[in-house]
């Protein structure tokens, strides 16, 4: 991951871009670039703040072959959008120039909470 990529994570979001991949570092650094910015394209119904500053995107993992893991929770089990979710998140990644079959994992550890929010997404939902 890159520093800025973990700067701009620091004490909120998750650990995000992965790589088990042999791909050039420049590739991958660009390939987690775009996907962090198709994530954020993707809101919650329900909620005014994309999932990427929700905090709920845990992992993205880009492999040699372009598919990419995506590993994500819910703010709760009881979500009205658990069944549109997951699939808005396969099509945003999908769609990055470069990127193969996309794999889209819901996980429950560790729980969500607003702890996980951004900055950014906290002043969105006027949580200061």
């Amino acid at each position: 991951m890159s520093d800025a990529q973990t700067k701009e994570q620091d004490g909120v979001a998750p650990n995000l871009v992965a790589t088990t991949s042999a791909l050039p570092p420049e590739e991958t650094e660009r390939l987690g670039s775009e996907i962090v910015g198709a994530l954020k394209t993707v809101y919650d119904p329900e909620i005014p703040a994309d999932i990427y500053e929700l905090g709920l995107i845990y992992k993205v993992d880009i492999k040699d072959d372009r598919s990419v893991d995506v590993e994500m929770t819910l703010t709760t089990p009881n979500c009205p959008a658990a069944a549109e979710l997951p699939t808005m998140v396969e099509n945003a990644v999908a769609s990055v120039p470069g990127i193969g079959v996309v794999n889209v994992s819901i996980v429950w550890e560790p729980p969500w909470t607003p702890d996980r929010m951004t900055d950014e997404a906290r002043l969105v939902l006027n949580m200061w």
